[in-house]
């Protein structure tokens, strides 16, 4: 069946992984004349409710922090159970519960819970990654790691060796992986791979590195691919900045080695797009920006396999993409495109669209030129986009002093949303046939 098992570890990871949950929801179809082309089976679990009522939820084990889940329970509407402590409790004696101050619901999730439309989110009303949640989630699939609090002055939870010592000392009491993932990864027929997503540039990235090493332990041959969230640098103390880009550094070595595929995500801090408008200082509107490319370019992973010409699985990408076995770090990059302009004659004029630089994106990869109409840096034949969200600034790869410093690709997946021309074009033939024959050294570009 294809199941892929997601994990989901830390506040940022959270926030991406939400707006992905949301967007598998808005998939779903519920009339007989309609059928999604996504096999919802991939990332969704069938399971009972406690009322006898057949449930769907994610495959997702999600780990945050004190406070982190914002309003979201461990148990939800379809999994309501007796919840009194003192009925469980061993004790003999009275038990005295002490309740901290609940955190009140947002207008969104009280007008979700009523059937109500909701409202439309803004900046200020998303204080949680739970604000704008619009999935049920299986109790076994919330974790809370009380041992640190969420934006905690007294003992932030940033520096590397914090995430190290927690995960060793839960799961020399647990053992977190039979405790929290072996359940869902025991459900799984056939599982294609785990997608771990992670802050890399905090604790968090400590964290990650211990559970790779136990997940490659357990599931020696499994594909994992781990997608790196980081936080904006703009506005942060050169010593926080310091600091960030060493846990980044650790955390891509120690997964480098351990992982299947390792997709860095960063905001860039060259100007986006002028069609693009994101506020940097808002963790929602940034995952969003991060959740367009991550869930455009894993689409095939989940689409009904009766279409065999799009749908795959993340073994045979990382397979694309590691051309010489060890090259386990990509880069995402991405172009979010206008729609395409009607013609006279009622034919679709720009087929396939315009960039926010308003560039045909197909002409990008059919000649590999950037803006100025000199070389990109990449290679003839690979696309030049316009949104890079691998932070090529630790790296001043944009600056003056390095423009003439060329980034070498070996291999590229495109992925291509909306009405595109999937026929290739001459020069792709001539490519293709150049590298068959052995002529050229040509970089790999798939669709």
């Amino acid at each position: 069946m294809r199941e892929i098992v997601t994990l989901q570890l830390g506040q940022q990871s959270n926030y991406l992984a939400n707006h992905f949950w949301n967007t598998q929801e808005s998939y779903f179809t519920y009339g007989a004349e309609e059928e999604s082309p996504i096999d919802h089976n991939v990332h969704f679990r069938p399971g009972v409710g406690s009322d006898g009522s057949e449930t769907f939820m994610p495959r997702t084990v999600i780990y945050d922090l004190k406070g982190g889940f914002g309003t979201l329970r461990k148990i939800n509407a379809l999994y309501e159970i007796d919840s009194d402590a003192s009925s469980s409790s061993l004790w003999p004696g009275q038990a005295v519960v002490h309740r901290q101050q609940p955190i009140g619901a947002s207008g969104y999730q009280e007008s979700l819970d009523t059937g109500q439309a909701p409202p439309e989110l803004t900046t200020s009303t998303v204080r949680y990654w739970s604000d704008f949640n619009r999935v049920f989630f299986h109790p076994k699939s919330i974790i809370q790691l009380s041992e640190y609090e969420l934006s905690s002055t007294v003992m932030p939870f940033e520096k590397w060796h914090m995430g190290e010592e927690l995960f060793a000392s839960l799961d020399k009491e647990h053992d977190l992986l039979d405790r929290d993932l072996r359940p869902f990864v025991e459900e799984a027929d056939q599982m294609q791979g785990l997608q771990v997503m992670t802050g890399i540039d905090d604790a968090w990235g400590g964290f990650a590195a211990k559970y790779m090493e136990r997940l490659r332990d357990e599931y020696g041959k499994t594909p994992i691919w781990v997608f790196g969230a980081q936080e904006p640098f703009r506005g942060l103390p050169r010593e926080k900045r310091m600091m960030k880009l060493v846990n980044k550094a650790r955390a891509l070595a120690e997964l480098n080695s351990q992982a299947s595929l390792v997709i860095p995500i960063a905001l860039p801090e060259t100007p986006l797009p002028h069609t693009l408008q994101l506020d940097a200082s808002s963790p929602w509107h940034v995952s969003a920006l991060f959740t367009a490319a991550l869930e455009s370019v894993t689409l095939y992973t989940r689409l009904r396999t009766t279409d065999r010409m799009y749908s795959s699985n993340l073994g045979n990408m990382t397979d694309l993409l590691n051309v010489f076995g060890k090259q386990t770090i990509a880069n995402l990059e991405m172009s979010i495109t206008e729609a395409p302009q009607p013609s006279q004659n009622g034919a679709n004029g720009n087929s396939n669209g315009l960039n926010g630089r308003g560039e045909n994106v197909r002409s990008l990869y059919e000649t590999g030129l950037g803006e100025d109409g000199s070389e990109s840096g990449s290679q003839k034949g690979t696309a030049t986009l316009d949104i890079d969200l691998s932070s090529p600034q630790d790296l001043n790869l944009g600056s003056n002093r390095r423009r003439g410093k060329k980034r070498h690709v070996f291999s590229q997946v495109l992925a291509d949303r909306g009405l595109q021309d999937t026929e290739p074009t001459d020069e792709e033939r001539e490519i293709r046939e150049q590298g068959a024959n052995g002529l050229r050294r040509r970089p790999k570009v798939h669709k």
